[in-house]
């Protein structure tokens, strides 16, 4: 069935995703002092981080199928208000937890259990978001728009540790309750600003399936992606260390500079995609060999500020890959698929934040640039198969069948 609603007024999604990102990312400025406060091990402070990916992970499709069932507003705003509450119960937990000092085993839990919700309910705005995007956004527009949406996403991880850093000398709770109200502030705009997107699936239809050879290009490049990326924040801060042996305040500071440069970079490129006009294969494929070249560079840096660049150059090329498999991956299905194809891409994103950083940190145990050579070749490997591949996407055929 063809979406009917009016085109598609990118500005609440994207106000609603960047509040959703700040909220979700500023937990991670936060996370060094609430461990040491809580007395958790670094395990356990990474587990709490790497959970929200596992969680993202599962949920994903069956958001993505409900989007197809019920409507994109609705599993979006079904999706921001569960990620609302749990941000505040994650606030109210830890609040509890720093003044009660129950344990570090409950402290962990209520951790573990807050960022697993917030995971778990944020999966829905990526899939449905991007579904709707595909909905009431006409072939040749969908990369552009998609790169829109990927900004928004950038901006929130520039300014969300960046707020919480700012908050902090509030307390350790104040950013936490600011997440809260971030949310509710996406709440309020995804209600208010989001208008039809009730594309449902026909009765009988089997749901796409991750190894649906339709979406085989842009899963697989969605899980590189991210796992690349995972890759290269897990390990630049014990890089930095190791490479010059700079202090730990020192490696944290050349850590938060080449991140910030992330974000800007992805911000730039995603912005650029909407000038370039280029189809999906042909950003993934240039995307893919400039992001190798900034993992190569990094691999055999000689100073700081060359890693800062580097990092730079690897998000360049990533802001070309990342709306173009969401947008490959919308030309490839029908109109009633769309949820369920935007919620598969969005699983192998999953599946790469959480393998990313378990990869990178065996990797880094043979040698520090390791990890940044098999990004590198990883990546090589998705120019030279995406650029040497036939375009597959169908969405004029798709469209028709609609």
């Amino acid at each position: 069935m063809r979406d009917t609603s009016p085109p598609l007024p990118l500005l609440p999604l994207v106000l609603a995703n960047a509040a959703c990102m700040m909220a979700m990312n500023a937990f991670i400025a936060l996370l060094g002092p609430l461990a040491r406060t809580l007395g958790l091990a670094e395990w356990q402070a990474g587990a709490s981080v790497t959970v929200a990916g596992v969680l993202w992970f599962l949920l994903a499709r069956r958001w993505g199928r409900l989007s197809d069932r019920l409507g994109r507003k609705h599993a979006i705003v079904t999706g921001i208000a569960g990620f609302a509450l749990s941000c505040l119960g994650l606030a109210a937990g830890v609040h509890w937890a720093l003044l009660a000092v129950p344990g570090t085993w409950i402290s962990f839990l209520l951790l573990l259990a807050g960022r697993g919700a917030i995971g778990a309910f944020y999966a829905a705005v990526p899939a449905a978001a991007n579904a709707m995007i595909a909905d009431r956004t006409p072939v040749e527009r969908r990369t552009a728009a998609m790169a829109t949406l990927g900004a928004s996403s950038a901006i929130g991880l520039v300014l969300g540790p960046s707020l919480a850093g700012w908050l902090v000398g509030g307390g350790l709770v104040l950013p936490l309750y600011a997440m809260a109200g971030l949310a509710v502030l996406a709440l309020a705009v995804a209600l208010t600003g989001l208008r039809g997107g009730h594309v449902h699936a026909p009765g009988g239809v089997l749901p796409v399936r991750m190894g649906d050879p339709r979406l085989r290009i842009p899963i697989v490049v969605a899980f590189v992606a991210m796992g690349s990326v995972a890759i290269a924040q897990i390990c630049v801060g014990f890089y930095a260390m190791d490479r010059w042996g700079l202090s730990r305040e020192h490696a944290g500071r050349v850590a938060g500079h080449a991140l910030t440069a992330v974000g800007v970079a992805l911000i730039a490129a995603q912005m650029g995609v909407r000038r370039l006009r280029w189809p999906p294969r042909v950003l993934i494929g240039r995307g893919a060999g400039l992001a190798m070249l900034g993992f190569l560079a990094a691999g055999f840096t000689a100073a700081s500020w060359q890693l800062i660049a580097s990092y730079f150059v690897m998000a360049l090329g990533m802001g070309l890959v990342f709306p173009a498999f969401a947008a490959m991956a919308a030309n490839a299905v029908a109109a009633h698929e769309q949820g369920a194809a935007a919620g598969a891409v969005s699983a192998a994103q999953g599946v790469g934040m959480v393998l990313g950083p378990l990869l990178g940190a065996l990797l880094y145990g043979i040698a520090p640039a390791v990890p940044f050579l098999v990004g590198a070749a990883l990546l090589a490997l998705v120019a030279l198969w995406v650029g040497g591949a036939r375009d597959r996407s169908v969405a004029a055929t798709a469209d028709e069948s609609a």
